[in-house]
């Protein structure tokens, strides 16, 4: 599970899910958008069915990645524990997948307490030269948890820059799937500051 607010999804959020999925042998990486992200209210730019529908066209075509519409069906808060229990079978082995930033942050989160039991956790982190960083200078998790640790090629995009091209006019091209480019445009996506 990547889960996240996606607004919009971009290229490093496919790379982070498809090396993700590679380097843990994976069988396959859901990106879940967030319906309602609590911690990042009045900040979200874009209603969730249309962010689902940017992750569903970014991912079209990757073996092994999908869209997962799990906490916008719910509805309500997204609660990234709630949610791991709904995906949740036995047999099944969950991964969450979190960049570095987030994954310091997870003292935050509610019920926090509960994930270490849910879920390994995967911490994204850019690579330098091709090495994963130190695990001593990333977030302090602790014992209970089980992290592995992926690195992704160092690539400089962000929702915040993508939305901030679109409201000034500028070209979003490499930054985001040709699809999804597409999609912020026939649905007129972000052209407000």
């Amino acid at each position: 599970m990547f889960g996240g607010t996606f607004d919009p999804v971009h290229v490093g959020h496919v790379v982070a899910a498809s090396e993700a999925r590679w380097a843990l042998g994976l069988d396959r990486v859901l990106l879940v958008v967030a319906a309602d992200p609590w911690q990042k209210r009045g900040d979200v730019v874009a209603p969730a069915a249309d962010r689902l529908d940017l992750v569903r066209a970014a991912v079209d075509g990757i073996a092994g990645l999908e869209a997962s519409d799990v906490e916008v069906a719910r509805g309500g808060p997204s609660v990234t524990a709630d949610t791991l229990e709904a995906l949740g079978a036995p047999g099944r082995d969950l991964v969450l997948i979190l960049g570095a930033d987030a994954a310091a942050g997870l003292g935050t989160w509610r019920r926090a307490g509960d994930l270490p039991g849910l879920a390994t956790l995967a911490v994204v982190e850019r690579a330098v030269d091709g090495r994963v960083p130190d695990p001593s200078r990333g977030p302090v998790l602790g014992p209970a948890w089980t992290v592995e640790r992926v690195a992704i090629p160092r690539l400089d995009v962000s929702s915040t820059d993508v939305r901030a091209r679109v409201a000034s006019g500028r070209p979003i091209h490499g930054l985001v799937p040709p699809a999804v480019a597409e999609l912020i445009r026939t649905r007129g996506l972000y052209t407000r500051p």
